[in-house]
């Protein structure tokens, strides 16, 4: 079983490397799929684009939300992508 700190750390190095690959300029959802490809040779379980419903008193609303990848049940990675000047 993986504490939170040693599950951040293996999506922060999956990161690194996708990026150290890729560079920047792509789209969101490309940095996701091989993030995804690192976060499984870590072997770390995870779920893609999992809708987040949100509870209002006794409402429960769809929203619409999603966690870009929710990591062993317990780390939530959202992804963001910015132009450079």
């Amino acid at each position: 079983m993986l504490f939170e700190g040693e599950i951040t750390e293996k999506i922060i190095e999956s990161a690194i490397e996708v990026h150290r690959h890729l560079g920047p300029g792509l789209l969101e959802s490309t940095y996701e799929e091989y993030l995804c490809f690192e976060l499984k040779l870590h072997d770390l379980s995870f779920e893609r684009q999992k809708p987040l419903p949100l509870k209002y008193k006794s409402i429960e609303l769809d929203c619409g939300y999603r966690i870009d990848i929710l990591v062993e049940d317990k780390v939530i990675v959202e992804l963001k992508v910015s132009d450079l000047l």
